[in-house]
């Protein structure tokens, strides 16, 4: 029986050996496939039999078995294409495989598969899928609350259509206004405040109208005054604002100081905005918005007091014909303030709108917190999906599907919604199939395989010695 049995052991170890040889060859051959997970192998010995006794125990033949590496990460590649996507550390996309098509629509199979390769890229039909076919999914973002909307996994479908104007309804404004601006003209007494003949248009007043305590600043600035008016204000620059159908509109603003304090009373500004370009003679050209008013002194002073609510209202708001609408210009909690400046202009520090144009979808590409992100045309961007991540407990026992894709089993067990790894853009995970050692591996192989060889040919060479003992 020793020569039978050393025969079989020599066969098990050659198709072992074998076996390992074709892990081996398809490791290599899946050293540049992205995201594949390399498999090796376990040999485990089977016990011959043979007396209970330490010393007439045999060794017995030998079985090879694959062993998984799905947890043992490749390299992660940088690239250009922006829908390209790994995975650092653990997890797996959530995908489907295409079913066929109906009515010139995909159809899917329902069956959820799982993956590690992320080089994904737009269809004709605004879906991403990787090149081995599979399709990604993820989760729809709430455009409103910025927040994941449901809990289960779907095909991400991008839509291509164009997103809709949104009209400016509010104007965020920020800085400071001088004590003293620097105007070119003046009022009796050299104060640098609003020409005394704009108000006494309005208001009746004498035109030495500081001497009178006040001057309030008039509604409207005419063509003809415009002169007098630039002269006598400080610009508070311009943003350019939308209407309902994304029209771009100019607003230039300009700040006048109507009155100065004389110690006991507070400081006032009228702000200003140009509504007609092409105005001519008396027509109005510029338009108040309303009057802003600082603390001149004590623990307030360069604060602003009024408006009490921090924000004036623009009504109906237009410029050379182009209506926008009311608009509320906000600005802050006290973030508009009044201090000495050597300047004497106003220093603004924030100067932003909520409104834009529409826009084409100009691109998508993947976040860093792992989300869908549409860039557009018009400057905006929308996150889309947050893209499904899963992981397993036991993972390496997950079945193997082609393209590199996964499928649950019931030693995996099923999947576990999220996954400590992280999802990063432009890179591609790629093989963890190293070269050389698979190399260093087919060497032991080969010779593993070549030493079972010769037990088969002693074995031969035995076998016939015992036959030729009768002849």
């Amino acid at each position: 029986m020793g020569v039978f049995g050393a025969l079989n052991a020599a066969v098990s170890g050659l198709t072992a050996q074998a076996y390992a040889l074709e892990n081996i060859s398809g490791n290599i051959a899946n050293a540049s496939t992205t995201g594949y997970k390399r498999l090796d192998t376990s040999f485990s010995d089977l016990v011959g039999g043979g007396s209970g006794a330490q010393t007439g125990q045999i060794a017995g033949t030998v079985s090879a078995s694959s062993r998984a590496t799905n947890g043992l990460q490749g390299d992660l590649q940088q690239v250009d294409v922006n829908t390209y996507m790994a995975i650092q550390g653990s997890g797996y996309f959530v995908v489907q495989a295409r079913a066929g098509e109906v009515d010139g629509r995909s159809i899917f199979t329902g069956n959820d598969l799982y993956t590690r390769r992320g080089d994904f890229e737009i269809d004709k039909e605004g879906r991403l899928v990787n090149k081995a076919g599979y399709y990604l999914m993820g989760q729809p973002i709430d455009p409103v609350t910025k927040n994941v909307s449901g809990s289960v996994p779907e095909i991400m479908t991008i839509d291509t259509s164009v997103i809709p104007a949104v009209q400016t309804d509010r104007i965020s404004y920020e800085g400071n206004l001088p004590t003293v601006p620097q105007t070119s003209a003046k009022l009796a007494g050299g104060s640098d405040l609003l020409d005394a003949t704009l108000t006494k248009a309005s208001t009746g007043a004498a035109p030495d109208a500081a001497a009178a305590g006040e001057i309030v600043g008039v509604d409207a600035i005419s063509a003809d005054d415009e002169a007098l008016f630039l002269n006598s204000s400080i610009a508070g620059e311009a943003i350019t604002v939308y209407n309902s159908s994304g029209t771009p509109v100019n607003v230039q603003m300009r700040w006048a100081k109507t009155f100065e304090s004389d110690g006991s009373q507070n400081d006032t500004w009228s702000l200003y905005y140009l509504t007609d370009s092409d105005a001519t003679g008396a027509n109005p050209k510029w338009t108040k918005i309303s009057d802003a008013q600082f603390s001149s002194s004590g623990a307030t002073g360069g604060q602003m007091l009024v408006p009490n609510n921090d924000q004036m209202t623009i009504t109906g708001l237009s410029v050379d014909g182009e209506a926008v609408g009311d608009t509320t210009l906000d600005f802050g909690t006290s973030a508009l303030t009044q201090y000495s400046d050597s300047n004497g202009a106003a220093k603004i520090s924030k100067l932003t709108q909520n409104g834009y144009p529409s826009g084409d979808l100009a691109g998508v590409t993947v976040s860093e917190a792992g989300r869908l992100v549409a860039t557009y045309s018009n400057g905006r961007t929308r996150e889309l999906y947050e893209i499904a991540m899963v992981s397993f407990s036991g993972e390496s026992w997950l079945e193997r599907k082609d393209g590199g894709a996964f499928e649950v089993t019931p030693e995996s067990g099923e999947p576990i919604a999220g996954a400590t790894g992280k999802i990063v853009g432009k890179r591609l995970e790629a093989s963890n199939a190293d070269i050389a050692d698979q190399f260093s591996q087919l060497i032991v192989t080969q010779q593993a395989y070549s030493a079972n060889t010769k037990i088969v040919t002693s074995s031969d060479q035995m076998l016939q010695e015992a036959i030729s003992m009768i002849r």
